[in-house]
């Protein structure tokens, strides 16, 4: 089983848009018994909310449900739990890093260097621009799956 974390600074926005992207290619790719997807926040500021209703109707545009997932903060334990915790930004790994200050098995990383590049994902609570957070974050998703499916 294959555990992956995707984690922004509040989880109502982009890292419940990879976590479901991310579910919906390893189905469509007949490999949902091979991995585990999950999603948090670095912040404590969303705990317990609902996925951000625009990122919900991105998601939905696309045919992809979020239904019931709420923000979670990540522990310590979550470096134990998981086999790659997937930033969004630059930002989210310093704060992953308070968080979880070691990364000895190296599980940490950005989203997009997954894809060959090391951009940021915008947060689209400030953009706006849910469309092209979608599609940077199916990007990635994609590239990561690529990379995982024959490990």
């Amino acid at each position: 089983m294959i555990r992956i974390l995707f984690i922004c600074h509040g989880n109502i926005c982009r890292s419940p848009m990879a976590e479901f992207i991310m579910k919906d290619l390893v189905r469509k790719a007949g490999l949902e018994g091979r991995f585990e997807i999950a999603s948090a926040a670095t912040s404590a500021e969303e705990i317990g909310n609902p996925v951000y209703p625009p990122a919900r109707r991105e998601l939905a545009s696309h045919g992809i449900s979020c239904k019931g997932k709420t923000a979670r903060q990540i522990t310590r334990r979550d470096y134990a739990d998981y086999d790659h915790l997937i930033a969004m930004e630059m930002y989210n790994l310093r704060n992953i890093r308070r968080i979880i200050p070691e990364d000895p098995e190296g599980k940490i990383s950005l989203l997009m260097a997954h894809a060959g590049t090391g951009e940021d994902i915008e947060d689209p609570w400030y953009t706006g621009n849910f469309s092209k957070v979608y599609q940077q974050i199916e990007r990635g998703c994609a590239a990561l799956l690529e990379e995982l499916r024959n490990t």
